[in-house]
């Protein structure tokens, strides 16, 4: 019985630390010299989707959202209680423009050219590591074509 409560307590224990769901497809991509752990959103559903109904992300965990082509899309915070910075990113993987996002809006936060990606972090998270537009996103070519 001891074995059994043990076992669950280190089940639910990785539950609550693990930064994606189990089912998660994710990709380790670098700013400079910082790596980031990104959920791939690449479908319909997991691009609209997002990161609803989340109240936690690690500190170096974020969401890559893959078009399946360049254009200039539109994100908001609708059923988001998490405060987060997006940056759009170009097929090239440099990043041209990054907005701050707050929980629970539905303000629309554009790409300011053609994206191809954009990646969603913690609030702040660029500025405080000053990841500015034109810095290049690496390991892009790991990522699934969007379908």
């Amino acid at each position: 019985m001891h074995r059994m409560k043990l076992l669950l307590a280190s089940i639910s224990l990785s539950l609550i630390l693990a930064p994606f769901p189990a089912w998660a497809e994710e990709v380790t991509l670098k700013l400079g010299k910082l790596s980031i752990r990104a959920e791939i959103a690449d479908t319909a559903q997991s691009r609209n989707r997002g990161l609803m109904q989340r109240d936690h992300l690690c500190a170096d965990c974020g969401m890559l959202f893959v078009f399946a082509q360049p254009g200039r899309y539109d994100f908001w915070m609708k059923n988001t209680p998490l405060p987060l910075s997006v940056a759009f990113i170009d097929a090239d993987g440099s990043i041209i423009n990054i907005e701050e996002m707050q929980p629970n809006t539905t303000t629309a936060h554009s790409a300011q050219g053609e994206a191809l990606y954009a990646l969603e972090m913690n609030s702040g998270w660029f500025a405080r590591h000053s990841i500015t537009p034109s810095e290049r996103v690496l390991g892009l070519h790991h990522v699934p074509m969007a379908h």
